[in-house]
């Protein structure tokens, strides 16, 4: 079934990409914020992360979208965005203090997180499969730790 996937329009290439980045910016991070404080490593990560961004927005022809959102939406992302700069400011002061290979699984409690919070706040349903998925990767996060 996965080899007949087209991987660009799948939701799960696109994770398994964001992975793959994810991995990258662990181990860029860990190398960057060697030698400076780390909220600074992590103000001028964000400043890149905005500059791109917006560069894909205007690039796309997306920007005139803006107009159109509702204050729902907008205070949600806001929300998310206040949210990604705490874990980012908490993440580069762990990247600093300790090693990448401890600190990125530990991070990735943020999946068994998103599982419970999203089946407690959204309705997700969660099915044994994932129970236990998220059950390994906790079970993994404290054994790396513990290493």
């Amino acid at each position: 079934m996965l080899g007949a996937m087209n991987w660009t329009t799948s939701w799960i290439g696109w994770a398994l990409l964001s992975a793959v980045f994810a991995a990258a910016t662990a181990l860029l991070a860990k190398v960057g914020v060697a030698h400076v404080d780390s909220n600074l490593a992590m103000a001028l990560r964000t400043t890149v992360v905005v500059v791109f961004a917006w560069g894909i927005a205007f690039a796309l022809g997306k920007h005139g979208e803006l107009r159109s959102l509702d204050r729902r939406t907008v205070l949600f992302l806001a929300l998310s965005g206040i949210a990604t700069g705490l874990s980012w400011l908490c993440y580069f002061r762990a990247l600093q203090l300790g090693p990448a290979s401890r600190v990125a699984p530990l991070d990735k409690l943020s999946v068994p997180l998103v599982m419970i919070f999203a089946w407690l706040l959204l309705g997700e349903k969660l099915n044994a499969a994932a129970v236990v998925g998220g059950a390994l990767i906790t079970a993994g996060a404290i054994v790396m730790v513990l290493a």
